[in-house]
């Protein structure tokens, strides 16, 4: 089975969680804007990493563009993000909003969680979580913005086992069709 990693991050922790799984599978590692079509044509499964930004993935476009050619493919779509994985309504609603129709139930999907450094932040992106906060229902995001690092190794159990079984798994011959 032949496959690769594609992603797209802003601020560096989908990048860290890509280069693990680089690491861990040997899978070649590139970032989505310069992944070409026959590149994916290639591979018979592809890990997709994206973080979330202002309720969306930012591999979105990347995977529109690219529709046709992941439509026989597998997909493990990783998303970090700063959503509680107990959050499901709200992850679910950033999934539909960016994962076309058609690829959707190809995805395995996997919630990673993600990191926050404030100074790192562009000006804008300050403002919008500041903006967030303030309109907030919820009392603890009122409360302000803390600086938070949840990017760790371990988070990435489930889909790598999930891939070294898929890609360790053998044609049974009864399953064969003649």
């Amino acid at each position: 089975m032949k496959g690769m990693i594609v992603y797209k991050g802003k601020y560096g922790a989908t990048r860290q969680y890509a280069a693990w799984l680089r690491d861990e599978t040997g899978l070649p590692l590139v970032i989505s804007d310069n992944c070409t079509r026959e590149e994916v044509m290639q591979n018979d499964f592809i890990v997709c990493g994206s973080s979330i930004y202002i309720g969306r993935l930012l591999i979105r476009k990347w995977l529109k563009k690219n529709i046709h050619a992941l439509q026989n493919k597998r997909i493990y779509l990783f998303i970090v993000c700063g959503t509680p994985v107990n959050e499901t309504q709200k992850l679910q609603s950033y999934l539909q909003a960016s994962v076309p129709a058609e690829l959707l139930h190809l995805c395995h999907v996997y919630y990673l969680p993600g990191r926050l450094v404030y100074n790192k932040l562009s000006w804008f992106d300050k403002f919008m979580l500041r903006m967030g906060a303030r309109l907030s229902k919820d009392p603890e995001a009122k409360k302000g913005l803390s600086d938070y690092d949840a990017v760790k190794k371990d988070n990435l159990e489930d889909i790598l086992t999930d891939i070294r079984k898929f890609v360790s798994r053998e044609v049974k011959p009864e399953l064969v069709e003649h």
